[in-house]
């Protein structure tokens, strides 16, 4: 799922291989999926998109910005984006087709669920994306120690576990279920953990996790879970997830377990994450 560290990779990877690249065709909604989410009629999308070229992209949040001279294209997400040379076989299902002038294509297929949105600069109305651009990212100096004593604030947090802080109510757009496993694992603090019961060595372990362990996620190109826009796993190796589950930590010989917590999985160490 894309989370900050795909969502920079992925924009890295457009803006070296697709920028300036001319679109002669796309395909919006091909293949029916229940659960992709396209703002407005995908079936204008040609019309928008058509005749234009790529011109840089960013991540905003977990989300990926494309923008093609005056329009925005950006997905979230369960969105799966692969650039295909001329004689590479395209998938038989996708959510997004968009062809190129040189015979390159860029896909788009949606897993479990995804958005795919299209429009004019200044149109942009899903709510995650305006809240993304409007907070800054774990990943710019905005984000600072101030910054995050104001997100911890006991009015805000309540009785929220430290999954729930770092997971919900967009306090920190891009940073989800996926990227929380290893930033917590860092700062040696159990998911199901109160944040009201936090000491000030915890909290600022946790700050200190949430910049470092994303920026090193983003160096190497994603986590190994997911994949980029070639189709090659990320190159930072997880700590906690699916791929751990049952190996010993690396810092005290305990055993990656996993458990079902607010309706997903959390991954943990249950000698350095004491709850």
């Amino acid at each position: 799922m894309l989370e900050i560290p795909e969502a920079a990779t992925l924009a890295s990877q457009v803006n070296t291989s697709v920028k300036g690249k001319e679109i002669t065709e796309v395909q919006a909604a091909h293949s029916p999926h229940k659960l992709a989410w396209f703002q407005g009629d995908p079936a204008e999308y040609p019309r928008l998109i058509v005749g234009k070229s790529i011109t840089s992209a960013r991540s905003v949040g977990g989300m990926l910005e494309i923008s093609v001279d005056d329009i925005k294209i950006v997905f979230s997400d369960g969105a799966n984006l692969a650039f295909h040379l001329q004689d590479q076989a395209l998938p038989k299902k996708h959510q997004l087709l968009i062809r190129f002038k040189d015979t390159s294509s860029l896909t788009v297929t949606i897993q479990m669920y995804g958005g795919i949105l299209a429009f004019r600069e200044g149109e942009g109305d899903n709510p995650y994306y305006l809240a993304a651009l409007e907070k800054p990212s774990p990943l710019s100096d905005a984000f600072d120690r101030a910054y995050f004593n104001k997100l911890l604030s006991p009015q805000k947090i309540g009785k929220l576990s430290a999954k729930a802080f770092l997971a919900t109510q967009q306090r920190i757009p891009g940073l989800g279920n996926g990227t929380l496993q290893d930033i917590l694992y860092n700062a040696h603090i159990h998911p199901k953990r109160k944040v009201a019961s936090f000491t000030q060595e915890e909290i600022s372990a946790l700050y200190e996790s949430i910049k470092t362990t994303l920026a090193h996620m983003v160096s190497a190109g994603g986590r190994d879970t997911e994949k980029d826009l070639f189709g090659r796993v990320g190159g930072y190796r997880t700590k906690c997830s699916k791929k751990t589950v049952g190996t010993t930590c690396e810092i005290c010989s305990g055993v990656i377990e996993k458990a079902s917590y607010m309706g997903g999985s959390i991954y943990f160490c249950p000698g350095c994450q004491l709850l």
